[in-house]
């Protein structure tokens, strides 16, 4: 069953790396999109460098609902990367929830 698009969770996330962590930040992320892609309920997930600020990335996520957003939280790919925010991170994650509306 296709879950209507109003109904599925999208996201941006923005990871504003340290100053010298840009690579590692950048290297971190890559490293688990393969295994995100692979998680249930994940539609999209796809990083993005700021082209005026290289140090931050820029996260694109689609999820089925909340459930699947909630589970990727709780996923090793991200809880692995998650642990590495104090080291890498020279501000707080900020992530907006959207509803699709067109």
């Amino acid at each position: 069953m296709t879950v209507p698009p109003s109904e599925q969770v999208q996201l941006v996330a923005y990871l504003v790396a340290k100053p010298g962590q840009e690579q590692a930040l950048a290297d971190a992320i890559t490293a688990i999109v393969p295994d995100v892609l692979k998680e249930p309920g994940c539609i999209a997930y796809s990083a993005h460098v700021d082209r005026k600020k290289p140090g931050t990335i820029v996260m694109y996520e689609i999820w089925k609902d909340q459930a699947a957003l909630d589970t990727h939280a709780k996923a090793a790919a991200f809880t692995g990367l998650a642990a590495q925010f104090e080291t890498l991170l020279g501000e707080p994650l900020r992530i907006d929830l959207l509803r699709r509306i067109a």
